[in-house]
């Protein structure tokens, strides 16, 4: 093999191989299984006295964490925006969300795309070219429709994204803009996550059914309405105008 060829498939899958390496170190070391809300009940006070007295510093601890998180698809994104939440409250909690999961999102995109882009663009699978039907028709409405419906697993939609070649600049702002209203749900209900604690009982959904906790809830359920929504008012924009006799 000629160093130009070792250096193109380095360029190419080095990426891949780094992402994969962390995500086995962190689950081989324990990391993952600090991302849990028992976790964060436990070094709750700690970690909201840091966020006081270094808001900065510890903001952008957390984005970088969060995009670590994002970037080697550990479970933990869900966990990681009800902690902005809690430690920053709902407002810069959700900013810094968002700004991590797009970030991350960005990273696996990258990678996607520069790995394994050409292969799967050959590779003529039938469920593959409805996806690459939907992003050819408009990329960034259809990809703002999947960032707006939180059930999509962010790794899902970031490489397939990355394998539909999708250009870089429409990636990042639909997913930031996407993800905006989850991302600041997900950290209203964290902001209340320590009234939740100091009961003392077991974090579950049960315990989140509190009147300080659950309209972002109901905030969730006004989300899913959102998509279809935005597909009606494209309709009615491309609707072809009625014949005039």
């Amino acid at each position: 093999m000629t160093t130009d060829r070792a250096l193109m498939l380095l360029r190419r899958f080095g990426p891949v191989v780094v992402l994969v390496g962390l995500f086995a170190w962190a689950l081989a070391s324990g990391v993952a299984g600090h991302l849990s809300l028992e976790e964060l009940r436990a070094r709750g006070e700690g970690l909201q006295a840091f966020a006081r007295e270094k808001p900065l510093l510890s903001a952008l601890i957390y984005v970088c964490v969060y995009v670590a998180t994002v970037s080697i698809s550990l479970p933990g994104a869900l966990i990681l925006s009800l902690s902005g939440g809690f430690l920053f409250g709902p407002l810069f909690g959700g900013a810094a969300a968002v700004t991590g999961a797009t970030g991350g999102s960005t990273v696996v995109f990258l990678v996607s795309r520069t790995a394994f882009g050409d292969f799967f663009r050959r590779w003529r699978n039938p469920l593959l070219l409805r996806i690459e039907r939907g992003f050819e028709n408009n990329a960034f409405s259809y990809l703002l429709t999947l960032r707006l419906i939180p059930a999509f697993p962010l790794l899902i939609v970031n490489v397939a994204a990355g394998l539909m070649a999708v250009p870089a600049r429409t990636f990042v702002l639909a997913s930031f803009l996407g993800m905006v209203p989850s991302s600041f749900v997900y950290a209203g209900i964290g902001a209340g996550l320590g009234h939740v604690f100091a009961q003392g009982g077991p974090v579950s959904l049960h315990t989140l059914l509190s009147p300080r906790i659950y309209l972002p809830i109901v905030g969730m359920g006004v989300l899913a309405f959102l998509p279809p929504l935005w597909r009606l008012w494209r309709q009615g924009r491309v609707a072809p105008a009625p014949d005039v006799k």
